[in-house]
């Protein structure tokens, strides 16, 4: 994925992600109110050797570099029983000295003698008591038991204080401020796990990357969603001017140029389930370009689930299967629709064998007839993965219309429609995508819905003009300036 398919990602679940930051947040805080407060106190030892002659220079430096290099060990026996014990006893603890060694701590600085004895309690006179009785009790461990020689000479290690333990006024544990900020990380990274899990384990069609993963046909148009399109479906008749009209402008002019050789054309619009608004593109499709002048007949080639008459609003009780069984003329069952050159043919009465129709030589007729009379024919197909029918179809037509409905189409129904109709030799002409979202982040993967296109008219004196505007998606060429007598006229 590119990164703005990632920003994409992150855009569509940022609530997902605020939630788990805040939950982060909360349990970092919810935390550190549940931990009891510790303070810590610290009591520093100074570390020396003393020359048993009097003090010699060279003396003096061998000891000083014995007592930084005999530091290092030193502190490794703070915490041990023969200190903690003693401290048990000094101050009749009731614990053992396990359990006094976890509270105790020793460091000493690089290329210094000192050591640092810190010791963390939950109170914080009891810890600068224990941690200057670590030291006293340390003191007398070295120098009068581990370093003292044979007989009764003097230890030549010598300790003292530097400076003694105090209660400390604040605790050091819980570290309120890291704890949020640990939580909030955490969290935020959980969020965007969720949210990459999420699109991983999302199986819908939800840009033209996850198409272009499955077909290199090119999308050659977007329709935006619109939640009363079952109310209004003929949305290029009913609305002209508005920015989903111009999105099928714009598909009927990628339709005009895909072969500019030949000047009569068919197309199959089908989809690979039911619901995704090939019936509604089919129409909006021929009533676009009939708007040009061109001739055009719109054929119901669903024989099972018949929608184009309704949609129309014609008379369906005639139709294309009285032309399959012979018992009517194109003539006599073609109605034309609106003032423009567009017919259309609905699907007739329901037969009992609608594959067997569709795929006769009497419907490879009826289409070149068709094809002979118009400029174009469109043929609305049933969906490709429930019924052969529409497969059937695509091998009369010129070209195959393939309709997506965006947040919908399963990717795998995507699949198996384009492997279905490459293995009959169909040619998949091009992806519709309907129901793209205009707001959200989804509706970006697809371009920016809101792209400049022209729109037609005359000034004053007659003359032609062009006067932008939004319309439709960048997804897709626009026609260029040109007079609306020259747009409109027959093709």
């Amino acid at each position: 994925m590119e990164l703005r398919d990632y920003l994409r990602i992150l855009h569509k679940n940022w609530i997902i992600i605020l939630i788990c930051t805040l939950a982060g947040v909360a349990a970092g805080a919810g935390a550190s109110l549940l931990m009891t407060p510790k303070y810590s106190s610290t009591a520093e030892l100074y570390v020396s050797v003393r020359s048993s002659d009097g003090g010699a220079a060279q003396e003096l430096s061998q000891g000083s570099t014995f007592a930084r290099q005999a530091v290092q060990s030193y502190t490794s026996v703070v915490n041990k029983e023969i200190v903690t014990s003693r401290v048990i006893e000094e101050l009749q603890l009731s614990m053992t000295s396990a359990q006094l060694a976890s509270k105790i701590s020793a460091g000493n600085q690089t290329g210094t003698v000192v050591i640092e004895i810190s010791v963390e309690d939950e109170s914080p006179e009891m810890a600068a008591t224990l941690a200057n009785s670590v030291a006293s009790n340390f003191i007398e461990v070295i120098v009068d038991e581990l370093e003292k020689p044979d007989g009764a000479a003097p230890s030549l290690v010598k300790i003292e204080p530097v400076q003694s333990a105090v209660a400390s006024a604040s605790p050091v544990s819980p570290r309120v401020p890291l704890n949020v900020g640990l939580g909030a990380i955490v969290g935020l990274a959980l969020g965007i796990g969720v949210a990459l899990l999420r699109q991983v384990m999302d199986t819908k069609i939800r840009s033209t990357h996850d198409i272009s993963q499955i077909t290199d046909r090119p999308v050659i148009g977007t329709i935006a969603y619109d939640p009363d399109a079952g109310k209004r479906p003929l949305i290029v008749h009913e609305e002209p001017k508005s920015p989903k009209a111009e999105s099928y402008r714009a598909l009927r002019t990628n339709l005009r140029f895909m072969d500019i050789e030949n000047t009569r054309h068919s197309f199959v619009v089908t989809s690979s389930l039911p619901s995704e608004g090939k019936s509604t593109t089919s129409a909006n499709i021929a009533i676009a370009l009939a708007e040009q002048g061109a001739k055009v007949v719109l054929v119901d080639g669903d024989l099972r689930k018949p929608k184009v008459a309704t949609t129309m609003g014609v008379d369906g009780s005639v139709g294309l299967t009285d032309l399959l069984s012979g018992r009517a003329e194109p003539k006599d069952v073609l109605q034309r629709w609106g003032r423009g050159r567009l017919y259309v043919l609905p699907a007739g009465r329901i037969p009992p064998n609608p594959s067997e129709l569709l795929g006769s030589h009497t419907m490879q007729q009826v289409h070149d007839q068709l094809l002979s009379e118009h400029d174009y024919v469109i043929i609305d197909a049933p969906p490709l993965l429930l019924v052969t029918d529409g497969a059937v179809l695509s091998e009369l037509a010129h070209g195959t219309l393939l309709v997506v409905a965006s947040g919908q189409t399963p990717r795998s129904a995507l699949t198996a429609a384009v492997a279905q109709l490459e293995g009959i030799g169909s040619e998949v002409s091009g992806i519709v995508v309907t129901k793209v979202p205009t707001k959200g982040p989804d509706s970006y993967a697809y371009g920016s819905y809101g792209a400049y296109g022209a729109y037609y008219g005359t000034d004053e004196q007659g003359n032609p003009t062009t006067e932008y505007r939004k319309i439709g998606t960048g997804q897709m060429p626009i026609v260029s300036t040109r007079s609306r007598k020259a747009r409109d006229a027959p093709q």
